[in-house]
């Protein structure tokens, strides 16, 4: 089946038209950089419409529960891989094989992100684990290409290889699995496809207070558009990834969602994961 969903280039077209529409007549170019002394970072002035009425309702409604019933039946099916790759990952690096992430969550609350344990203990602390250089990276797109906090990291390239261990569950997304039992079947704080999980600063630093309470009105997701279309191509510097995520918070759909799921799931057995 032939792929109609908009890639970045038709989404920043569609984006221009709209502004031109709706909004009062802006300069050409209508990324406008935020003023920083280290670093330059586009902000869009893309605001995407707030979705309201009764098939937006409806498709809430089929949200939650598709994300119910789906994370329950996998649950089950993933309790004995979770506790085979928990004693695995407690075997390479002793401690608790599970890590929980602080992100925002839907109308910025508190959300803990369960996923395996991919880093060394004390990852955390950043100046101790990483270079200048790699801490640099960091702080722009909240990644790094070649992480050696990673288990099983002992030299360069390792991680962006993925030849340790912690690369590789990464890669393959299986540190995400805790995520479906925890965080979408018993908490019900997350769905399987949504904007991205993200820290409070990174959401203060990349987006207008307008955008930010629009991405909130949003349960993060296990997967979503920018990682299922442009996961390590689209970055924050370039103001591409802000795009894709406010795209998706104007046009999410049934529909959009199944292609989504069914393009990670692509992904995933191309082993093109997170780096």
């Amino acid at each position: 089946m032939e792929d109609k969903i908009p890639m970045q280039d038709e989404i920043q077209e569609e984006i221009q038209t709209e502004q031109a529409v709706v909004q009062e007549p802006a300069p050409a170019d209508t990324e406008k950089p935020a003023e920083n002394n280290t670093e330059e970072i586009v902000l869009s002035d893309y605001v995407p419409k707030k979705r309201k009425g009764f098939f937006y309702g409806c498709y809430l409604v089929i949200k939650r529960v598709f994300d119910f019933l789906s994370s329950f039946v996998v649950s089950l099916l993933l309790l004995l891989p979770v506790l085979i790759v928990a004693l695995i990952v407690i075997c390479k690096d002793f401690g608790n094989p599970f890590y929980k992430q602080k992100r925002v969550g839907k109308k910025g609350k508190k959300l803990k992100i369960w996923k395996f344990r991919s880093m060394k203990k004390g990852a955390d602390n950043l100046e101790k684990m990483l270079t200048p250089e790699q801490l640099e990276e960091y702080k722009k797109e909240y990644k790094l290409d070649d992480d050696p906090r990673l288990i099983g990291y002992k030299k360069a390239g390792d991680g962006a290889n993925g030849k340790c261990f912690g690369a590789k569950i990464r890669k393959t997304s299986i540190d995400e699995l805790p995520q479906i039992i925890f965080n979408i079947c018993i908490l019900g704080n997350m769905s399987v496809v949504g904007p991205r999980p993200m820290l409070n600063e990174e959401l203060d630093k990349y987006y207008t207070p307008e955008q930010k309470a629009l991405l909130l009105t949003a349960k993060p997701g296990l997967t979503g558009y920018w990682q299922a279309y442009a996961r390590n191509n689209a970055t924050y510097k370039s103001g591409e990834r802000q795009k894709m995520e406010l795209y998706y918070i104007e046009h999410r759909s049934v529909w959009l969602d199944i292609k989504i799921i069914f393009k990670t799931f692509i992904g995933v057995l191309k082993k093109d994961g997170a780096k």
